[in-house]
């Protein structure tokens, strides 16, 4: 039975290579369409969305990439130009790779279009996706550089969403494509303002056709930042980094949104990049001895987990090297580390900001979240 099986997803993949995917009925002529309006976007920059009277949405990502969302039972406008994906909803095998999105589903109730998953079980830290995968609801499909092509075939997968990783292995995202899996590149690490990464939520809501539980999902979580985004000044200059397997130390520009987070949280952000290092990318390298110079009188350093695991202890951190000793921050033990939950846990930067806000101005808080001390 289990050869059956192998040999059915073998002869899918075949087919699909062969053929695609079949085109949707056609509708009007697309040289007619006219948008009606925009959807109401208030701190997003990377994504636009224009409405039209049929239903149909228009996503355009990053100023490029473009997706025809078009509802359930409306016939796709003939004509639309081959570099729109169109995206025909029902939207419910979905392959999610870009971890942050995971909380934009969940706030939307919308875990049960998520199908396959680019992170294991143990991988997640939202209670929710972790219990979907290990109940079988969502299964692992691969990494974004090494996906199951089979399975995601055999599941009839109707979207792929990926982080901007899936840039480094672009034969990956040709691979879906020419199987007939649309990709969608999602860019919301690039919003300059953590408010803007959460209303990508009104994207997701678009693709789910849940529009108006996304706008609601969206100004619950906003309110708690918004809340704190004048917090006085605390008087204490703060880094955000880590150091990666070279010794090269990894920290956000200056225009990123957690550098953002620590400005609203009442912190000044260091190191104080040059303006021409403040575009769209988000993080950028140092050498040690420039990070050193520019960040060792910092008030409070905070350890990024995300790429290469938590730390616990100061030890740990100079192990990574020695040189951070000298630092006012690790002297006096106002050395912090985030936790793993921080960058899937999407809805919740208004929290975060306030977590920030707790460290810099408070000797001993508890109850956190989101940070741990070093000790």
């Amino acid at each position: 039975m289990r050869r059956l099986a192998g040999f059915c997803a073998a002869a899918l993949l075949g087919l699909a290579l062969l053929t695609g995917c079949q085109a949707a009925p056609q509708g009007a002529g697309w040289s007619e369409e006219e948008p009606s309006g925009q959807l109401e976007l208030n701190y997003a920059t990377q994504f636009t969305v224009d409405e039209y009277p049929d239903g149909c949405r228009l996503v355009t990502i990053g100023g490029t990439d473009q997706y025809l969302v078009v509802p359930e039972g409306v016939s796709v406008p003939a004509g639309v130009p081959e570099e729109i994906t169109v995206l025909q909803q029902p939207l419910d095998q979905i392959y999610l790779v870009a971890t942050s999105a995971m909380d934009l589903f969940r706030s939307l109730d919308g875990l049960g279009s998520i199908r396959l998953s680019g992170t294991n079980a143990d991988g997640w830290y939202i209670p929710e996706a972790r219990q979907a995968m290990e109940a079988g609801d969502i299964l692992y499909a691969g990494k974004y550089n090494a996906p199951d092509y089979e399975l995601i075939l055999s599941e009839g997968c109707d979207l792929a969403v990926e982080s901007t990783m899936i840039n480094h292995n672009p034969e990956v995202k040709e691979q879906l494509q020419r199987l007939g899996v649309p990709v969608l590149v999602e860019r919301s690490s690039y919003e300059a303002n953590p408010l803007g990464r959460m209303e990508w939520v009104k994207l997701y809501g678009v693709l789910l056709g849940r529009e108006e539980e996304a706008a609601t999902a969206f100004d619950q979580a906003a309110a708690a930042a918004e809340a704190l985004a004048s917090q006085p000044s605390a008087g204490k200059t703060v880094a955000f980094f880590y150091i990666n397997s070279m010794g090269t130390v990894n920290v956000r520009k200056t225009g990123d949104y957690v550098a953002e987070m620590i400005r609203m949280a009442g912190g000044t952000y260091l190191p104080d990049q040059p303006e021409e290092n403040a575009n769209a990318l988000s993080t950028m390298n140092m050498d040690m001895e420039s990070f050193y110079q520019s960040v060792r009188d910092a008030d409070v350093l905070i350890y990024n987990s995300t790429i290469d695991g938590g730390l616990d202890t100061l030890d740990q951190l100079l192990d990574k090297s020695p040189l951070l000793a000298d630092f006012k921050a690790v002297q006096e033990g106002n050395v912090w580390c985030t936790g793993q939950n921080m960058f899937q846990e999407s809805m919740a930067l208004g929290d975060m900001v306030g977590e920030f806000h707790r460290i810099f101005t408070e000797e001993d808080p508890q109850g956190l979240a989101y940070l741990h001390r070093l000790t």
